[in-house]
């Protein structure tokens, strides 16, 4: 091989490293505004749902309330084809639960009352957000990791 084949080809080389290079930058730029604009789909698709709007999600994943579960606000958001939520609020029935059991209620012992007795299924988070409530308007005690009616709310009953 001679001296200028080998310098034509070293250069081949080197110009296909090149242009390598920059389309993988070419790439790398456009993967990151592809990034930025899925990100804003998604804000936009949590902020439609947010007010109302039915967004679709990538992530095909649908947000309900299990049938059975009291809502907030009745009579908004029931699942279609279910069967209609108790009219008792998760609140009132957890009071109610509490003071079912004299010898104070563990969670789990609220969680089965509530199931047994309204029929509600509640999510774990949505109890203690109920029961933490009443704690601090003073309607409930925790000691030893079971509730109790506070003596307030005792002498009312």
């Amino acid at each position: 091989m001679r001296k200028g084949e080998q310098m034509a080809t070293v250069d081949d080389i080197g110009r296909e490293r090149q242009r390598v290079s920059e389309r993988l930058a070419q790439l790398d730029a456009e993967r990151t505004k592809l990034s930025d604009q899925l990100n804003d789909l998604e804000t936009a698709a949590r902020v439609l749902k947010r007010i109302g709007g039915k967004a679709d999600t990538t992530k095909g994943r649908r947000r309900g309330h299990p049938a059975g579960t009291t809502l907030a606000t009745p009579g908004k958001h029931q699942v279609q084809g279910a069967q209609q939520a108790p009219s008792v609020l998760l609140s009132d029935a957890s009071l109610k639960a509490v003071q079912a059991h004299r010898k104070g209620a563990t969670s789990n012992d609220v969680l089965s009352y509530l199931s047994r007795r309204f029929g509600m299924t509640v999510r774990p988070n949505h109890l203690g957000i109920a029961l933490q409530r009443h704690r601090r308007a003073g309607r409930l005690e925790n000691r030893d990791q079971r509730w109790y009616l506070s003596s307030s709310v005792q002498s009312e009953h």
